[in-house]
């Protein structure tokens, strides 16, 4: 069996399969999913929070909606299966793992289009790896762009729907929070981000702010 120690606490990187989705209060190893919950848990988000892909504030023992897109977010920058469960091999890549390192170190935002992750860039290193949903059959324009326009609900008048906190980076496209952020490439061509994160995203951005997107 392979064992990943975060922070002195041990997490289980293998698993039975008639152990997906029991509670992990106790000592005993188990898959780690939505529903889980314990110490087991708790390392998990304390390994994910140190290497920049889930809140500090969202550590609580409890594995749901917050905890998944972080856990899709560092498959996707792994280049594993983006299934939001902690199995083998997920469990061996945190234990190896480091934070994500950006194309540049200015200060701005970066998608990385094939991982589907968001970086957050200050202070020459990524302070955020955020899960996003990027267009749908490689829609999203790809290159060097900047935020020009803020709207805090903002109306898509083709595909008629509200985008709340949207920040327009190149003709219609903008990055804005969205109800349904899967583990795939999903919009018309803008970046949809998690309504757990997006409120990190619109207050670290701004009007000027670089946005870096690339496949």
């Amino acid at each position: 069996m392979l064992i990943a120690v975060f922070g002195g606490l041990a997490l289980l990187a293998t698993l039975p399969p008639d152990a997906r989705g029991a509670s992990t209060t106790g000592n005993a190893a188990a898959t780690l999913q939505v529903g889980s919950s314990g110490a087991q848990v708790r390392s998990l988000q304390l390994r994910l929070a140190r290497l920049g892909y889930l809140d500090p504030a969202a550590v609580d023992g409890l594995f749901g909606i917050r905890t998944w897109h972080a856990v899709i977010a560092f498959q996707g920058w792994s280049r594993l299966d983006r299934d939001g469960i902690v199995g083998p091999n997920t469990g061996s890549a945190l234990a190896r793992a480091g934070r994500p390192s950006p194309w540049s170190p200015a200060p701005g935002i970066e998608i990385h289009v094939q991982q589907q992750v968001m970086l957050l860039v200050a202070d020459g290193r990524a302070q955020r790896a955020i899960h996003v949903s990027t267009g749908a059959g490689g829609a999203t324009p790809l290159g060097h762009f900047q935020i020009y326009r803020r709207e805090t609900m903002s109306w898509s008048v083709p595909f008629r729907v509200w985008m709340p906190l949207a920040q327009y980076f190149v003709g219609g496209y903008a990055i804005h929070e969205f109800g349904s952020v899967p583990a795939y490439p999903a919009s018309h061509g803008c970046v949809r981000v998690p309504d757990t994160d997006s409120r990190a995203v619109w207050q670290f951005a701004g009007n000027g702010v670089r946005v870096w997107t690339t496949a």
